[in-house]
């Protein structure tokens, strides 16, 4: 990583660190809000563990609905651990150093785990749309093997998804200002430090998200749309209801996640203040993962007559 010389400078050196500044101006409110964010840190951790736990225990989980379940909770767990200690860090200290290396792998392995949770939700959604609307089918189509390809596919395309994107970003020229006004390396902080021209990497940005996380989302939505459709003509209020709680859960984590990611990622960064770009990036990074093994637990019955099985 470049920095452009002074006037006094013949060369362009190299800087090794940038500093985090987090959440600098709480006003001593931040012994308190560590306080917060660690015990939802550790029950998003403990959350999915109970999860995978669950499922792994009882065999009457052992469905491809809650074999792609293991995945996201397993998934969950390294997101979290990918961005919650760096932000209870910065909650502590003013100016968080973090070297250039460490930056870089976090953004990759936070970007990596973004593209992901999309194909994950895509492929989630997908199960419920054969399991809805070709029921018949269901367990020729979502056989094991099928199940071990999407899900490999998954974990492979999310994290060969920002690659290119990276290699952009961090050959960048950055300028001798080496602050993030964020409490952790952001696409959008990172590229404010460069001089240069960074409009390839932005366009890079662009159709990166375009690839990996509109399509995944309208993919999503198409089987939403033909779930609901089909729900719609089931005859009997009962059956409407029985096929509508086998996937309310999932569509309220992608209506939670689509939301709070388009919030921060649809709009120029122009147009978001350094404050309500941290606050809204709590909302994906934070809320919205300590959420979702909440929401499968509690709105989910077979889960909830498992832990009754284990937790008498």
């Amino acid at each position: 990583i470049q920095i452009m010389p002074g006037p006094e400078e013949d060369n362009i050196t190299q800087f090794s660190e940038i500093f985090l500044l987090g959440f600098g101006d709480l006003h001593g409110l931040q012994f308190l809000i560590f306080g917060i964010f660690l015990a939802i840190y550790v029950v998003t951790v403990m959350g999915n563990i109970v999860i995978l736990i669950v499922v792994t225990a009882d065999c009457s989980l052992h469905t491809p609905m809650y074999f792609f379940l293991c995945h996201f909770s397993f998934f969950e767990i390294v997101y979290t651990t990918t961005i919650e200690p760096l932000l209870l860090k910065t909650l502590l200290s003013a100016r968080v150093p973090v070297s250039f290396p460490a930056c870089a792998c976090q953004f990759y392995l936070f970007a990596s785990l973004v593209a992901t949770e999309c194909f994950f939700l895509a492929v989630m959604s997908y199960d419920r749309y054969i399991a809805i609307c070709k029921p018949l089918h269901y367990f020729s189509i979502m056989d094991h093997w099928s199940c071990l390809q999407l899900a490999g596919a998954s974990w492979l395309a999310g994290f060969l998804a920002p690659i290119l994107l990276m290699v952009l970003i961090f050959r960048l020229t950055f300028c001798s200002a080496n602050e993030i006004e964020h409490f952790f390396c952001d696409l959008k902080p990172i590229v404010k430090l460069a001089c240069t021209d960074t409009q390839v990497a932005e366009m890079t940005s662009f159709v990166c998200t375009a690839l990996f996380a509109l399509g995944p989302f309208l993919l999503t939505l198409a089987s939403y749309i033909h779930i609901i459709s089909t729900i719609l003509k089931i005859p009997s209020a009962a059956g409407k209801q029985r096929a509508f709680s086998t996937c309310s859960s999932h569509l309220i984590v992608v209506s939670l996640y689509y939301g709070t990611l388009g919030i921060v990622y649809g709009f120029p960064s122009g147009l978001q203040h350094e404050d309500l770009l941290k606050l809204l990036s709590l909302l994906y990074t934070v809320v919205t993962p300590a959420l979702n093994p909440i929401i499968y637990t509690l709105r989910n019955k077979d889960v909830k007559v498992a832990l009754r099985k284990l937790v008498p």
